[in-house]
């Protein structure tokens, strides 16, 4: 078996099971926690609890004025990480190829310089963020091995992909034989790797993010506090 073999088999047979299996573990433990119910009565003109939820995560997703001059950057640098890495897992055209393998979905993809301009974009914010973590005396203080490992382990799989996109996405895609293996086992093993750790570490925040600012926006919406 060879090293593309064993990450095209066993290792994402592995990554996929522990993903989905960690995930759904993670979730249910959230869901299954003691909730102490609210015996105040909802303040006259209070939100439903899904509309309170709602409202909560929409504003999370930018600082409020008092903050935003401190806070800018870091807010921007933020969502072109995110946006660019959902740019090149559902845009570029040999992802799709991918997860068109696995699953039977498909959909059109971006053009190829989109890909790029994407791929570097968010290189660069996470290189961003990581400098101001070392540079920042109190985020640095602050930081923990799970928030390198993270950085570490996102960073890889674009960087390792960058490598491999030197041709033309259709020209990849045409071919029937994969000419760089070594790389591309490289890649696949470098996914598999953050697929395996994302339940376990603050990747999952992807997830259960929604959940906190949800519940959040559902105790303060009760009391007639908009957040």
């Amino acid at each position: 078996m060879t090293l593309l073999e064993f990450a095209r088999g066993p290792a994402l047979a592995f990554a996929l099971t522990v993903f989905v299996a960690g995930t759904a573990w993670r979730l249910a433990g959230i869901l299954r926690l003691p909730r102490l119910p609210d015996l105040s009565p909802a303040r006259e003109g209070a939100p439903s609890a899904f509309a309170a939820a709602w409202r909560a995560n929409l504003r999370a997703m930018w600082p409020r004025p008092a903050f935003s001059p401190s806070t800018r950057w870091i807010t921007l640098n933020g969502y072109a990480f995110h946006v660019g890495l959902a740019l090149i897992f559902f845009g570029y055209a040999p992802h799709i190829a991918f997860v068109r393998r696995l699953t039977g979905l498909s959909w059109p993809a971006l053009p190829d310089i989109v890909m790029y301009v994407a791929a570097a974009v968010t290189i660069v914010s996470l290189v961003f963020a990581g400098g101001l973590r070392l540079a920042d005396p109190v985020r640095r203080t602050i930081s923990t091995a799970d928030d390198w490992i993270t950085w570490t382990i996102t960073f890889l799989p674009v960087l390792t992909g960058m490598a491999l996109s030197i041709e033309p996405s259709a020209k990849i895609l045409a071919r029937d034989k994969v000419l760089y293996e070594g790389p591309l086992a490289v890649h696949l093993l470098a996914l598999e790797l953050l697929l395996v750790w994302f339940p376990m570490g603050k990747l999952m925040h992807a997830v259960l993010f929604a959940f906190s600012r949800g519940a959040t926006g559902i105790r303060f919406g009760h009391r007639g506090v908009r957040v």
